[in-house]
């Protein structure tokens, strides 16, 4: 689960209780499956919301 524009993948770390136990966890970026124009031909990607935002502000 990557994002196909920038390569954003899921993150690691631990959740950390009130008494301070740590226990594995993992953040997984927002990834949305959309249609991009690229190189005047159309494609359907898994995107994260910021490449997509950034996309949107490009085209128009």
């Amino acid at each position: 689960m990557k994002c196909e524009l920038c390569g954003k993948g899921p993150q690691f770390g631990n959740n950390v209780s009130h008494s301070k136990r740590h226990t594995k966890r993992q953040w997984l970026p927002n990834l949305q499956t959309t249609t991009v124009v690229i190189d005047g031909k159309k494609k359907r990607m898994n995107i994260c919301t910021r490449c997509l935002r950034t996309q949107n502000k490009v085209v128009g």
